[in-house]
């Protein structure tokens, strides 16, 4: 094997084995220093690092306060650097190693166990289990010095699951009461008691879809037992039962209606979750596709806080970024009685102002500015902030769910707007590239064509100098008409070259007035023909009186430089017809030429700037490109048009348009 190859294998293979770190956040007290140990860790290794999140059923139950401690566990995971993510189910063991073996997790970091004692009653620690599940992973325990000082018991159960509500109280009676009277009917018409059995069943489980927590399921779970008891066994609306083998069955049927009501409020928790995650996925993607559509930033800003409004039905408040602070704020609200003082109150915009300072959440739910009505929240990615976002909170707080929702639309404007402003770099770069390769080649080919008629003239007034006596007066004579004809030639690049700059920067005046076109074209034959004697040039007027409105010298200008251009690429003794007509209300003039033609690829690039095309001029001489474009610029400022054509049966026609004047006849 070449070094070479051995080079390049041991690259992919260490790309291929990258670290991954991997740390688990909770509403411990202990999570900060296991997240910041974790984000050290991933750091010396150069690894990639993420927090996961497990939500399970008992998630939903906890107290405020480790609530709140979740969320600040979860914000430090982000300012370490962390993706954050959030997975759903019981088993969290199970969780954390599927998550490992789909995202290539080489290193898991835990806070050590709160179970100090082994009893064979007690699960295996988290630890153990994720050596069953991932060996291939490295598990790192991090001791948490806050357990010998506070134990905290381990709740399996929250309070709130246990808490019965009066609505699902009647729900239990009234499925509870249908269910009765359905046993009744099957009863009256010969049904055994297994069938109304299962009613019972059906009922338990239709109260665990319709109502919350666990216990309705339990209390409907045994007054099932005792309705069935009570109305269906012998003997009947009484609480015994004469056969022995009825306690059998009502335990079997209790059992089975509390496992069917347990299974029946996981599946709803599990639905509730999964209908969470779609409608999470939905509203980024709409997200994402609105701001790919968004012209500007202005545009993306106003689709953020659009989604945020109709995922939260809260005012929001914009302060995007202005060279390196925050701008001046924008209230999106659907309420048009909202108080804008109190939402744009110097202690909001000191806030605000932190928050973009600080690349840190300030304002409400806290500790920084907590006195604030808003929560502030910077648009950021990576290093780059783009502005800050303020959501209103007036009395109830945003749980989990809208937090990494709002933080996800955040971050999806965040990358909007970068991935705009690379755009416009990148193409800023690129209009400065191409015009300084303009710029390059025009002074390129200015120097060339200024040189070769300089030369010429150079060469003629020292030969003059020199042997002005020795030659004779025809000799004489040539030799001055050919000074003249190279003065004149760089008379004219010097005038397009003026005119060119006069537009470009917006001081091209027009002097308008009604002009016969007759006296303009001839008043251009004039000057071309002190010039121009090796072509043959006609013009033809196919109406009596041509009057437009123009600016004389300009058209002059225009006509110089189109019968220039077709002496320049035709041979010697070529004819140029110049054409005058009325076309509905404008005037038309025509110069057309029977050289060798425009191929069709080359006719759309004529009039740009600097263009040549691949045609060497018939004096040998190069063009600046600026004649054509000169034309087109003039005449568009005339409100005309100007195009190019094939002449029959070879050869060009270049044509415009300027709107034509009425004849005013005083009598």
């Amino acid at each position: 094997m070449s070094g070479k190859d051995e080079k390049n294998r041991n690259t992919f293979s260490s790309e291929a084995t990258r670290d991954h770190v991997l740390v688990c956040v909770s509403s411990s007290p202990s999570s900060p220093y296991i997240i910041r140990t974790a984000s050290r860790m991933a750091k010396a290794f150069g690894a990639g690092f993420t927090a996961l999140y497990v939500r399970t059923p008992l998630s939903e139950n906890i107290s405020d306060t480790d609530s709140k401690r979740l969320d600040e566990n979860i914000h430090i995971a982000e300012e370490e650097g962390a993706d954050v993510v959030t997975v759903y189910g019981e088993d969290v063991a199970a969780q954390i190693a599927e998550f490992v073996r789909v995202s290539g997790v080489t290193k898991i970091v835990l806070g050590r166990s709160s179970t100090l004692h082994r009893h064979f009653w007690n699960k295996p620690p988290l630890t153990e289990k994720l050596i069953d599940l991932v060996p291939s992973a490295d598990i790192h325990i991090i001791p948490d010095m806050t357990l010998d000082k506070a134990k905290t018991p381990l709740r399996m159960f929250s309070l709130k699951q246990f808490i019965v509500y009066p609505r699902d109280l009647l729900v239990m009676v009234l499925i509870t009461a249908l269910a009765t009277g359905i046993g009744y009917f099957l009863s009256y018409n010969g049904i055994d008691e297994s069938t109304i059995m299962a009613i019972y069943i059906l009922g338990v489980l239709l109260v665990s879809l319709f109502t919350r927590g666990y216990t309705t399921s339990i209390i409907s779970s045994l007054f099932s037992v005792l309705a069935f008891n009570f109305f269906f066994t012998e003997p009947k609306m009484s609480l015994h039962a004469y056969d022995s083998r009825y306690t059998v069955v009502f335990a079997i049927m209790l059992t089975i209606s509390v496992v069917t009501g347990a299974l029946a409020a996981k599946l709803k928790d599990h639905a509730k979750v999964s209908a969470q995650s779609a409608f999470k996925t939905k509203v980024l993607f709409d997200t994402n596709q609105m701001l790919q559509k968004a012209k500007n930033e202005e545009d993306m800003m106003s689709v953020t806080a659009s989604q945020l409004m109709k995922l939260l039905d809260r005012d929001i408040v914009i302060y995007p970024e202005n060279e390196g602070t925050v701008d001046k704020g924008f209230l999106y609200s659907e309420d048009p009685e909202v108080n804008k003082d109190v939402l744009f109150s110097s202690a909001e915009r000191e806030a605000a102002r932190w928050a973009f300072e600080n690349r840190h959440r300030a304002g409400k739910m806290t500790e920084r500015y907590s006195d604030a009505v808003c929560l502030y929240l910077a648009i950021r990615i990576h290093s780059n902030i783009y502005g800050v976002v303020g959501i209103h909170i007036p009395s109830k707080a945003l749980d989990y769910f809208e937090y990494s929702m709002v933080l996800s639309i955040l971050g999806e404007c965040a990358m909007a707007i970068e991935n705009k402003r690379n755009e416009t770099e990148k193409e800023r770069t690129a209009l400065l590239a191409k015009n300084e390769q303009m710029r390059a080649n025009f002074l390129r080919t200015f120097s060339h064509d200024l040189r070769t008629p300089l030369t010429s003239i150079s060469g003629n007034a020292a030969n003059l100098l020199s042997n002005y006596e020795k030659l004779d007066e025809e000799s004489r004579k040539q030799i001055f008409s050919d000074m003249y004809d190279d003065s004149q030639w760089l008379i004219n690049l010097v005038e397009n070259l003026l005119s060119v700059t006069r537009i470009e920067e917006g001081r091209m005046q027009l002097n308008l007035s009604a002009q016969l076109m007759e006296e303009v074209i001839d008043e251009a034959i004039r000057y071309i023909v002190r010039r121009k004697k090796d072509h043959e040039i006609t013009v033809s007027y196919l109406d009596d009186i041509l009057l437009a409105k123009m600016d004389a010298k300009l058209i002059i200008q225009v006509i110089v430089n189109l019968v220039d251009n077709a002496c320049k690429y035709t041979k010697p003794g070529s004819q140029i017809h110049i054409t005058a007509r009325r076309q509905d209300k404008d005037v038309l003039v025509s110069v057309a030429d029977n050289g060798d033609g425009i191929p069709d690829d080359v006719k759309p690039k004529v009039f740009d700037m600097f263009y040549t095309g691949n045609n060497t001029l018939a004096d040998g001489r190069r063009s600046l490109g600026l004649g054509l474009f000169l034309c087109r610029s003039i005449i568009s400022a005339h409100g005309g048009t100007i195009s190019v054509t094939d002449n029959e049966p070879h050869g060009s026609v270049f044509s415009f348009t300027i709107p034509s004047d009425e004849v005013v006849i005083n009598e």
